[in-house]
């Protein structure tokens, strides 16, 4: 795939932004990418949008900008001149896509519907947005409609918000969700950039929904574990499974048979996508520590990151 559609993947969330005044995309690209998510689409619905592209790639480098509703080659040429790094269309127009291909420019046109898919991947496209989203049918539609086809995923479009968000994003064909909810144009326009920063923290820790898993401590034998989770089950009744490297009491206790990770032990943290949350903590200087990895039927469960937190190892595990 596409390494800037790669991209979108990893962020989960594209800013969908209509903006009236160019003067309001620097602020504007400040707020998402302090609120987590260096990315959006500018539609060309309004007379700013080159302007805006320009701006945008031009002081915000480490920002991902697309351009959106692009009807015209002539858009197409005016937003990659701009500076756009993807292009992307509300429906499927032949020489629109086609133009695209035939100059290596990304580009995710709109379908909804089984010949539109046969379209894009007759033309070889993995991605397509998949718009309007909810007034087509929502994620039954797409569950059903995606079902014979296995080479292309799906970006949502239209009617997404912070309650059905996460219901798309669980859908393996979903590489990410776009919407305006964060970026509504009153908030541009009005100047309310920290609200706009707000609304985009909130998606972003939607999206990833962490959460406490359970709490590992580091025994220095098997016996001493094994008094440690007998203690935790007798006094409050949790129930004891013993594993290969650890003992459980409840689901809440992890009680290590030998010193792991950590001066004390770990803490678990589960997320909704836990390749997302690596990308969203790479961005934040954390890194992964690959040798800790776990997998199951091939997909990744469980990995530590390279931080402790007094003295306890952080681990993240895919719910």
């Amino acid at each position: 795939m596409n390494e800037t559609l790669e991209k979108i993947g990893e962020l989960g969330i594209v800013p969908v932004v209509k903006i009236e005044k160019a003067e309001d995309a620097l602020p504007l690209g400040r707020a998402l990418i302090e609120g987590d998510l260096p990315i959006t689409e500018i539609t060309f619905r309004t007379s700013a949008a080159e302007e805006s592209i320009k701006t945008l790639t031009r002081e915000l480098p480490n920002l991902l900008v697309g351009a959106g509703t692009v009807l015209t080659i002539e858009q197409a040429k005016k937003a990659v001149s701009a500076g756009a790094k993807f292009i992307v269309s509300p429906g499927f127009n032949p020489r629109v896509v086609d133009y695209c291909i035939e100059n290596s420019i990304p580009i995710t046109p709109g379908i909804n519907n089984p010949t539109q898919i046969e379209m894009a991947l007759e033309r070889g496209i993995e991605v397509v947005k998949y718009f309007p989203a909810e007034a087509s049918g929502g994620l039954p539609l797409l569950k059903s409609m995606s079902a014979p086809y296995t080479g292309i995923k799906f970006i949502p479009t239209g009617g997404i918000n912070q309650n059905n968000l996460c219901s798309y994003l669980s859908d393996n064909k979903v590489l990410a969700c776009g919407g305006s909810w964060m970026v509504k144009p009153e908030l541009i326009s009005s100047g309310n950039f920290d609200e706009i920063t707000r609304l985009t923290k909130e998606a972003v820790s939607i999206m990833l929904g962490f959460e406490f898993a359970h709490l590992g401590i580091n025994e220095e034998s098997k016996n001493k574990a094994l008094n440690s989770a007998n203690l935790l089950s007798n006094l409050f009744y949790f129930p004891i499974k013993e594993g290969t490297s650890s003992i459980f009491a409840g689901s809440g206790f992890e009680i290590m048979k030998n010193q792991y990770l950590g001066r004390h032990g770990h803490i678990a943290i589960a997320t909704n996508d836990i390749y997302r949350a690596i990308a969203y903590l790479k961005m934040k200087g954390i890194s992964t520590c690959l040798d800790t990895a776990k997998e199951k039927e091939g997909k990744l469960k469980a990995i530590y990151i390279d931080r402790e937190v007094s003295g306890f190892a952080i681990h993240l595990l895919q719910k």
